[in-house]
Order: structure tokens, then C-alpha cells, then sequence
């Protein structure tokens, strides 16, 4: 079997006394869609901004095609190339159009000459529906439009990983659907995504696996017939009772 993209191995993170992650251990495949569920505060925004190493580990090791990038010795920002993460807030910067915005990365970081980047990035706004507003300003957009730019920025310079950090969470409901249906495609297609979401029913649909958080643990994981309709551990069975109540599921 060929090397994980992603293994995460027994990763601690604590802030105080506060263990908010405790031993998490996964991995994620090429061409895999792995959604992790939870509760607020069960740690899931943690272990993706521990996988993108915006958080120093306390303990374990986070692999990217078999490197340990958590390693003090890599250099971070050079690890983070291989990967690509989608935050809650769209952190467009404001004063940028659109196309600065999906380009800065290719051309600051990763030297990319400005036409080359400027091609690659008007092929990806085309890509989520917005190429026609490349010349725009964020505040021009609505905030699906925002969220599917930052989706173009953070494959501007085509990640290994693409991370996604409860993308739809500050979006108005009739906006989510667009931008989960970006996702979709980019599944469709076979990008390696770490997805946290709190959308059951799209986890459901398009996730290859499923994975539940409670308390900074991982509690089960596996196929999302499985976990989402025939869950093993008590934990998770009580969290998607709360989930259909809500009619979240």
C-alpha cells in the first residue's frame, strides 16, 4: 500500500492545562476525503490548523508524503507549500482585487512569474464561477463568492493536501449549497481534502471517511454509512441524536 499523504500520529496539543487535543492518530490517502466531526470544542479546527503547523505541537508527529513536517528542524513555511487550507473567515485581504488575491501566494512565495500566475488563477476563478469578477474587491462579493475565492487561493498552487476548516460555518444558509458544491467537484476529481464540517448530510455524500472528535479524541472512525448510520461507541450515537433533533441530519 502506497504512503498516506497525510499521518497524523499520536498528536497532543494542549493550551495551559487545557488538553484540547489528546493522541490523535489518522491518515489520509491519495484521492481521499476524510470529514471530521464533533462538537464546538472538541478539537477538530485544532488538529487542522496542528496538520497546516500554525499550532507547535506537544507531542506526536505530522507526516506529509512520509516527511515528518512537524519536525523543528523543516522549515514550516516550505512544508505548507504542499498544503492548502480554507479558514471559517474567508481572510481576503481587503485591499486586493480578487486575482491579487489568488495570485500573492504564487508569485511571493513560490516566485511564480505574474503572467504565469495570473493565467493560473484566472483558469481557477473560472473554475469556481468567478472569473468574471477577478477584477473585483472582496467587498463587492457575497460571502459564498468570498469562500469560493478563497478555495481558488488555496489551490493557486496545487497542494498535496487541501485543508478545509468549517468552510460553510459563517455563511448564510442559501449561500452554503454553492460552496459545498465546489467541494464536491473538487472531490469528484480526486483532490486529497481533510475536511472539519459540521454538515452531516454532505459528509454523508461525498466523504470517503468519517471521523468523530469528542473531548480532544479521536472515538471512532470508518465509512459514513457506518459512523453516521450505524455508529459503535455511545459518544457518538448520543452527539447525532442531538444532530436529528436539530434536523441537522
Amino acid at each position: 500500500m502506497t504512503e498516506p499523504v497525510l499521518s497524523v500520529r499520536g498528536v497532543v496539543k494542549r493550551y495551559g492545562d487545557h488538553t484540547v487535543l489528546d493522541g490523535i492518530s489518522l491518515d489520509v490517502r491519495e484521492h481521499e476525503v476524510v470529514t471530521v466531526i464533533g462538537s464546538s470544542g472538541s478539537g477538530k479546527s485544532t488538529l487542522l490548523r496542528c496538520v497546516n503547523l500554525l499550532e507547535e505541537l506537544d507531542d506526536g508527529q505530522v507526516l506529509l508524503d512520509g516527511v515528518d513536517v512537524s519536525d523543528p528542524r523543516v522549515d514550516a513555511d516550505v512544508a505548507r507549500r504542499g498544503m492548502g487550507i480554507v479558514f471559517q473567515a474567508f481572510n481576503l485581504f481587503p485591499h486586493m482585487t480578487v486575482l491579487d488575491n489568488v495570485t500573492l501566494a504564487p508569485r511571493v512565495v513560490h516566485r511564480v512569474p505574474r503572467e504565469e500566475a495570473e493565467r493560473n488563477a484566472l483558469d481557477l476563478l473560472d473554475r469556481v464561477g468567478l472569473a468574471d469578477r477577478a477584477g473585483g474587491y472582496p467587498e463587492q462579493l457575497s460571502g459564498g463568492q468570498q469562500q469560493r475565492v478563497a478555495i481558488a487561493r488555496a489551490l493557486a498552487y496545487s497542494p498535496r493536501l487541501l485543508l478545509l476548516d468549517e468552510i460553510t460555518s459563517a455563511l448564510d444558509p442559501e449561500l452554503v449549497g454553492e460552496v459545498l458544491a465546489l467541494v464536491r467537484e473538487l472531490a469528484e476529481a480526486g483532490r486529497t481534502i481533510l475536511m472539519a464540517t459540521h454538515e452531516m448530510g454532505f459528509a454523508r455524500q461525498v466523504a470517503d471517511r468519517v471521523v468523530f472528535l469528542d473531548g480532544g479524541r479521536l472515538v471512532e472512525s470508518g465509512p459514513p454509512e457506518q459512523v453516521l448510520g450505524e455508529p459503535v461507541h455511545p459518544r457518538t450515537r448520543q452527539f447525532l441524536r442531538r444532530i436529528i433533533d436539530a434536523g441537522r441530519l
